[in-house]
């Protein structure tokens, strides 16, 4: 019972930091999983008020028009995995970053595209909220670039 109470209890060290870690993790796996289950009502939870993404096209969206794509008839995305992750963290903000192999169907058509992603993550009323996206395209000479760097 001791030892019970004593993992639950707050450390001096890091403690906070050690929690706030671990819901933004949360946070970010809730995310992941409602962008391929179409899960409006959760992307909804975690998403800003004042949202913003940059499509690699370079065009921009709000909140509302990030979730409408969401609710497009046959708009599918794929299960992705985050690779050359990129953290880090600064109080109420964090950046989770990194390249993924994103694909998805829509209208019938498959579409593929390599990305170099990066997301803003605010603590608001103890929450972590999506705020900030930009998607990247890599191209097969950034990707050789990076190899070479060790990146």
């Amino acid at each position: 019972m001791l030892l019970a109470s004593a993992a639950a209890a707050p450390t001096l060290f890091g403690s906070r930091a050690n929690a706030a870690k671990s819901d933004l993790d949360a946070a970010v796996r809730a995310y992941d999983e409602a962008t391929v289950r179409n899960d409006v009502a959760t992307l909804a939870q975690l998403v800003a008020d004042d949202y913003m993404l940059i499509n690699s096209d370079s065009s921009l969206q709000d909140r509302q028009s990030y979730l409408e794509d969401f609710k497009v008839p046959g708009f599918k995305l794929d299960p992705y995995v985050l690779e050359q992750p990129v953290r880090r963290d600064w109080g109420n903000t964090a950046l989770v970053a990194g390249v993924v192999k994103l694909s998805w169907m829509l209208e019938g058509q498959r579409h593929v595209r390599r990305l170099r992603v990066a997301h803003v993550w605010t603590r608001q009323e103890g929450r972590w909220k999506l705020a900030y996206t930009q998607l990247t395209r890599v191209t097969a000479r950034s990707l050789s670039d990076l190899d070479a760097r060790g990146d």
